[in-house]
């Protein structure tokens, strides 16, 4: 199926590994010269060159912190212009919602929340203008069944989901089109440093922990990050312009609904 995109340009954010890398490495099979941002500079430089050498499209690394004004400016100067944008950040750390502080909450807003809003603000009215513009937010699938250990996460990423939800509505005539795509649980570092930590409390191999988490699964399995990065150039297709505003949860069917 060609997606339409061959040519365009985007924006992948926190693209040097996991999730992000994933739909990074999937737009540039369809041809998207992409900008990818993360804070590891050398990280993100060799995943550029991987990236390229993959698949024989132009990608360039901006490192820098996509929460701040700088690291946001810095992405956007080198693609000020994109026709696809892919938001994505870290999550804020599991915890009791009593040990976090005021400045813990805002780091989280920040960073789940308030980056996206701004990046979208900063693309958003020149994709109308030219009548093509594609957006894609990493959220969680904590937004449809809130894990009790991310409390803040849940309330960031609701909030962002909030907010996309009467956005998308409104710039979808001009063929601007938001959807977000709700992660369950993907076989990324963030997975294994999760199920490392609880392979040594519980003094038991990291590969019985991930197990554990498959066998919750109706699929038998974790995610592989590449299907994870072909839903995402996929809700960025320029034959997509029908589904507007949804939240596509990708937990091989972990959440029991007889509506998705």
């Amino acid at each position: 199926m060609d997606l339409g995109l061959k040519g365009k340009k985007g924006i992948v954010c926190a693209a040097s590994k996991g999730l992000g890398r994933a739909c990074a490495i999937s737009l540039a099979r369809e041809g998207v010269e992409l900008v990818i941002t993360a804070r590891t500079q050398s990280e993100l430089e060799a995943t550029a060159r991987e990236i390229t050498a993959m698949t024989g499209t132009k990608v360039t690394a901006v490192a820098g912190d996509i929460s701040t004004e700088e690291g946001r400016a810095a992405a956007l100067a080198a693609c000020p212009d994109p026709d696809i944008l892919v938001n994505n950040a870290g999550g804020p750390p599991h915890g009791d919602f009593r040990d976090w502080t005021r400045e813990d909450w805002i780091k989280a807003v920040d960073q789940n929340m308030l980056a996206p809003i701004f990046l979208i603000k900063a693309v958003v009215d020149g994709m109308a203008g030219r009548k093509f513009g594609r957006i894609v937010n990493i959220t969680s699938a904590s937004v449809k069944s809130p894990i009790p250990v991310l409390g803040m996460s849940n309330g960031a990423r609701a909030g962002l989901t909030g907010f996309v939800a009467g956005l998308a509505r409104q710039v979808a005539k001009d063929n601007v089109i938001i959807n977000n795509i709700l992660p369950g649980p993907f076989l990324t570092d963030r997975l294994r440093s999760g199920a490392l930590a609880a392979a040594k409390q519980r003094n038991v191999p990291v590969d019985e922990i991930i197990a554990e988490r498959a066998v919750n699964s109706p699929t038998g399995r974790v995610g592989r990050p590449e299907e994870f990065g072909d839903a995402c150039a996929f809700l960025c297709s320029a034959n997509i312009g029908f589904i507007v505003g949804h939240n596509l949860l990708l937990d091989g069917g972990n959440f029991n609904s007889s509506i998705a």
